[in-house]
């Protein structure tokens, strides 16, 4: 089964730093919601070369994850 990104949105985090919900559609018509941080949402944007939310649309999931990776991996 494949997923691709289906849209994505900015909210506001506890701490008053910008986060980005992305939603992710599989090919069985089931969603979800992922929640990136600061350094998560620049890698996925960076990694679809996207300046804007909507071009984040129809990118596979798998850039998703690996930014969720790189950011969690800046701790390590």
């Amino acid at each position: 089964m494949s997923a691709s990104i289906k849209g994505a949105r900015v909210i506001a985090a506890h701490d008053g730093v910008a986060e980005m919900v992305i939603t992710i559609v599989y090919d069985n018509g089931g969603q979800t919601e992922v929640t990136l941080d600061a350094a998560a949402s620049d890698a996925l944007m960076s990694s679809c070369d996207a300046t804007t939310l909507t071009q984040l649309h129809g990118h596979p999931w798998q850039k998703v994850r690996d930014a969720l990776t790189l950011s969690y991996n800046r701790y390590q």
